[in-house]
């Protein structure tokens, strides 16, 4: 008998809505006349679970939202059939825009966020941990104020083997640099320039990204560390595996979303009840039908399908 699908719950404490557009010519001065506009559900969790749901998976969407661009995403996330825990965060939820001119180049602005404390820090905390599902995943940026060790706290109160964590700025930091045995991780993905920014040095090879993920996990960061090498494909490394998988190449559209799109298709395999490494391959599918896609729109379920079957997978 086959194993229950564990659910899944996104975490998203800083969403944004995302405007896309296209303009002739990216340039200072003149007003430019935006065409092709798109309004879509944006934010690390929120993505991921978008991309979820693309490749047939169930999930809910835990999201902080404020203001009428909250209303408005949330109504946007429900019309994609999303489940939607929302909380009420503080002011008005944020904006992000992604303008692509016609050489194929992209242009992305994205604002901060509206200030949190402890106080609301304590009750986001309280108020994931009562959804919580089996699997969690804390993906993308920490609003300005909130502690960098929320990521830690939260692991800490789900244990061992449910958190998946795609985060940046201190909270990543804070998550590298002060390890803490109570909070392992079970899932750490970090983007090239995040690698590289912590080992100090460029990752030039496949190997040297798989040794620097080696260390994370030696030091008790998290039990599998995936590191993303953009076109040629990811990293992932754990106790008991170390395997790289490469993907085709595609025609690059945007690369907005990609590496959500990596993070819902690998949940969603490990939740069916795949290994690491096949989760790995689904993973580096999805982030590369991603890319195939116009602004945010993320990935498409016939794209992955056939690109995964292209998609290589080496132990290292």
């Amino acid at each position: 008998m086959a194993s229950p699908i564990r659910p899944i719950l996104t975490v998203t404490l800083n969403p944004a809505l995302d405007l896309s557009a296209r303009v002739g010519q990216m340039q200072a001065g003149p007003k430019l006349r935006l065409s092709d506009t798109r309004y879509e559900p944006g934010g690390g969790g929120v993505n991921v679970a978008r991309a979820i749901g693309r490749l047939g998976g169930a999930v809910t969407a835990w999201v902080a939202l404020g203001g009428a661009n909250g209303e408005k995403l949330l109504a946007l996330l429900q019309a994609q059939g999303i489940r939607v825990e929302s909380f009420a965060g503080p002011g008005e939820t944020r904006q992000s825009w992604a303008i692509t001119d016609d050489n194929a180049q992209q242009f992305r602005l994205q604002l901060p966020g509206m200030d949190w404390d402890a106080a609301i820090g304590a009750q986001a905390l309280a108020d994931i941990l009562s959804h919580a599902q089996d699997l969690v995943v804390l993906s993308g940026s920490q609003p300005p104020g909130l502690n960098a060790d929320f990521p830690q706290k939260l692991c800490t109160e789900l244990g061992p083997g449910r958190l998946v964590i795609d985060t940046s700025g201190a909270a990543l930091e804070k998550l590298v640099r002060d390890p803490q045995s109570a909070a392992r991780v079970f899932v750490l993905r970090l983007d090239q320039a995040e690698a590289e920014g912590l080992a100090g040095h460029a990752l030039d090879s496949v190997t040297d990204t798989a040794d620097f993920a080696k260390t994370l996990v030696a030091m008790g960061v998290a039990e599998l560390v995936c590191l993303a090498r953009g076109a040629d494909g990811s990293v992932l490394v754990g106790h008991d595996t170390t395997h790289h998988s490469r993907p085709p190449q595609v025609r690059i559209a945007s690369r907005v979303g990609a590496g959500d799109s990596f993070v819902g298709a690998f949940t969603l395999a490990i939740a069916r009840g795949e290994t690491p490494a096949q989760a790995l391959r689904f993973g580096t599918a999805a982030a590369a039908a991603a890319v195939m896609t116009e602004g945010t729109e993320l990935c498409r379920a016939e794209d992955v399908e056939r690109l995964l079957p292209e998609c290589s997978l080496a132990v290292i």
